[in-house]
């Protein structure tokens, strides 16, 4: 067994980090639109022969032929720099920042390698989460995670069915991802972690329907944890990097169901659907769906929160290009943007608006609820 140590020019020694945490720490110029603010750096683990997984939507598949420090990943480039000046730059700048966030890839070295990040930065004192690669962890590092520092854990299964996981991450591109290893993941990580402690990423715009997303989302408030939202952007360089996002009136009704869902307001069983498992109706009061749309809170960023109890990891535009279609806002929605969602959900609207009525008055109307998988 080989005792040799890492390269200097891989993790744990070097790490990426998004462009949004590179300007955060004074690394690289630039300034946010509209004025936002990250307040969680995402960090990500880096080798010269890069992830081993071969994601079709993922800037880092191990298809690409690019070099591993050209690729870009969630649309922007991830800049590498010395895990010590990393360290010395978050600690100048340590009561602006809410959270760290330490990406694994699928490499045999990086469950080590995350351990050996989280308790250098762990002198910091600032809360950590790890977004883990499953099919290289077991139980034992999820529990050395947590000895360490690390107190929130996040589970990127990102499609809504197996069969649409198999397609883009599991033997049909020749990947080593699979399912139930993701959902088995994300169970052990909330037995240790704790309820509301552990999240699984979901990406909407991959073929699923409504439906299927629901039922996903309500798989996991279920079994305690958290859905963080994402929609689909194109990766350069990589299979899918021609595919489309879904539509806007998709996205912003799928953020809504996430937000009822894990605010424990109502469940997707209590969902209508239409033909095309489109939903058509939250089984909400008018004027409580109204006040949930102007707070605005289902269409900012989900993600780990801070020790103010409040979303840490906003990530910026890392859904779409900065500009007035934002996806997931990374800052309260002023009313000028309130205004807008609602035109994005168009006509959908005011389906949600009448649903309680029309359930009231016509119990045999067009359209069915969906079960949730438990």
């Amino acid at each position: 067994m080989s005792t040799a140590s890492p390269p200097d020019d891989e993790s744990p020694h070097r790490l990426r980090l998004s462009l949004a945490a590179a300007m955060t720490l004074g690394f690289k110029p630039g300034i946010f639109y509209r004025n936002a603010r990250l307040h969680c750096i995402n960090l990500l683990l880096t080798y010269a022969d890069g992830c081993h997984a071969n994601c079709a939507y993922c800037g880092l598949s191990g298809r690409r032929r690019d070099s591993w420090q050209e690729r870009s990943f969630i649309r922007v480039a991830w800049p590498t720099h010395p895990l010590d000046e990393i360290e010395t730059a978050m600690a100048q700048r340590r009561n602006r920042i809410k959270r760290i966030c330490v990406s694994m890839v699928t490499q045999r070295r990086a469950a080590a390698d995350t351990l050996a990040v989280i308790r250098r930065l762990g002198q910091l004192e600032i809360p950590i989460s790890v977004l883990v690669a499953p099919t290289v962890i077991d139980a034992g590092d999820l529990r050395a995670f947590k000895a360490a520092g690390a107190d929130r854990i996040g589970v990127a299964i990102d499609l809504a069915t197996e069969e649409l996981f198999d397609r883009y991450r599991g033997s049909q591109v020749g990947g080593p991802h699979r399912w139930e290893t993701y959902w088995n993941c994300l169970q052990t990580a909330l037995e240790i972690f704790g309820a509301g402690r552990a999240g699984a990423h979901f990406m909407v715009g991959m073929g699923e329907t409504e439906a299927e997303m629901c039922q996903a989302m309500q798989r996991t408030r279920d079994m305690g944890g958290l859905t963080h939202l994402f929609s689909f952007f194109p990766e350069s360089g990589s299979l899918l990097a021609h595919r489309s996002p879904p539509p806007m009136d998709v996205y912003r009704r799928i953020q809504l169901a996430r937000y009822l869902i894990d605010t424990d307001r109502t469940r997707c069983e209590s969902f209508s659907f239409d033909c095309e498992d489109r939903i058509d109706g939250f089984r909400l009061a008018p004027d409580a769906l109204e006040r949930i749309i102007d707070v605005g809170e289902p269409f900012r960023t989900s993600g780990c929160k801070g020790r103010d109890g409040t979303v840490a990891c906003n990530r910026p535009y890392g859904n779409e290009r900065p500009g007035p279609d934002l996806r997931n806002y990374p800052f309260a929605p002023e009313p000028a943007d309130i205004a807008r969602i609602r035109g994005q959900l168009g006509g959908s609207i005011s389906a949600c608006h009448l649903d309680k009525q029309r359930a009231d008055q016509d119990p045999l109307r067009p359209g069915r609820q969906v079960v949730a998988h438990g």
